[in-house]
């Protein structure tokens, strides 16, 4: 996943290798060709480009830390965040699906799978072949994950699953989903476990999709199980093991959406630059205003300091160490930021930061799941401050 040299330093080297270098301009380049002539067209109807991932998935983009064995990239997270920076500066509704697929569902496998269920999913979903989705959340259990009704009861050589999943990313293009379900007592951590289940299981279905602020060209759908039977080979770990596989997956998951905030501010941010370069007002570019290059300023910190505590949670992930707290730290300084940039970088554009014929709209309305997904701003607070606490 990373070479051993990586691994034996003890800080982390800011200046990207020249291998970083070659996945970043590969990925600037695609997002370009691939991703923007189509943003605004897919915004407004809800397309999920089913194609345009099957092509991430060719470059090897949907399995960026999947080992080569399995059929991925074998890179380690800062290749990640790269690739998830540059794409969500371009759109953040493809940073958000490639970050799901990746972190979520793949990530869940290969963190939680046996050799043989690794090999039986990891490869179709490293290449795109399948898509994947995940799930925990539902209509009535949020932040309140242990509080879940889907279950699951052993009947025989399988689990018969009953009950609904809610906000699911692909939950209806989805190939396969991992899902976590209750196999034990309401209320308690050792009472949740987590199964695949793939498209075609009969009883098994997409229920309603939603139609979002933003985001909206990642598609978000309930998950519907009535009397679903699946096969009991494909419980990742031991029964009661689900709630913490989950958090553990979610500790990593918020570095991806931490690199999802990032790219949005900077798309923000590099769109209000360039506009207030341009834009003339009193005889003189807007941008010589210090009402206009004060919040420049601000954001171009507050979006270097994201990056700092990202890129630390980053290089702890690769080592192997535990990045509970900083991952929360970034996941929840980067989505805020992400709003605050975004919100000032149509403050910049004026009145024409308000339409659709400009790209800082649409990062408005795309930033603010960054505070919501994954894990609230209010349930990062709740996880540092446990951390420092300790």
């Amino acid at each position: 996943m990373h070479n051993s040299v990586e691994a034996e330093q003890s800080g982390i080297n800011f200046s990207a290798t020249d291998n970083q270098k070659m996945i970043i301009n590969m990925v600037r380049d695609f997002a370009e060709k691939h991703v923007r002539p189509n943003v605004m067209e897919w915004d407004e109807a809800q397309t999920f480009p089913v194609e345009t991932f099957k092509k991430l998935g060719e470059l090897g983009l949907m399995g960026v830390l999947v080992p080569e064995e399995y059929g991925g990239s074998g890179l380690g997270y800062f290749e990640y965040v790269n690739v998830i920076v540059e794409i969500a500066k371009v759109c953040g509704s493809i940073g958000l699906s490639v970050a799901a697929h990746n972190s979520l569902c793949t990530g869940h496998i290969l963190a939680f799978g046996n050799d043989e269920q690794k090999k039986r999913w990891l490869p179709k979903l490293a290449t795109a072949e399948w898509i994947g989705a995940w799930g925990l959340t539902e209509a009535n259990t949020g932040s309140d994950a242990m509080g879940m009704n889907t279950t699951a009861v052993l009947d025989g050589d399988h689990y018969i699953v009953n009950g609904s999943k809610n906000w699911i990313t692909h939950g209806k293009s989805g190939n396969v989903a991992v899902v976590m379900v209750r196999t034990g007592e309401k209320g308690s951590s050792k009472g949740i476990s987590t199964i695949v289940i793939e498209k075609g299981t009969p009883g098994f279905s997409a229920g309603k999709k939603e139609n979002k602020l933003g985001m909206r060209a990642s598609e978000t759908t309930e998950l519907i199980f009535d009397n679903c039977r699946v096969p009991k080979e494909n419980l990742l770990g031991n029964e009661g093991e689900g709630f913490k596989q989950a958090m553990y997956v979610l500790d990593g998951g918020r570095i991806s959406i931490a690199a999802l905030s990032l790219g949005i501010a900077k798309g923000a941010f590099e769109a209000a630059v360039a506009y207030s370069k341009e834009r003339y007002q009193f005889g003189q570019p807007i941008a010589s205003f210090q009402g206009i290059s004060f919040k420049l300023a601000d954001m171009a910190t507050e979006i270097e300091a994201a990056e700092l505590l990202i890129m630390q949670a980053a290089d702890l992930k690769n080592r192997g160490k535990k990045v509970t707290k900083e991952s929360a730290m970034a996941k929840y300084f980067a989505s805020e930021v992400c709003v605050r940039a975004s919100t000032e970088a149509i403050q910049i554009f004026g009145g024409y930061g308000y339409t659709k014929d400009f790209p800082v709209e649409k990062f408005y309305r795309d930033s603010k799941l960054c505070t919501i997904g994954e894990g609230t701003s209010e349930i990062q607070k709740l996880v540092i401050a446990r951390e420092v606490l300790k």
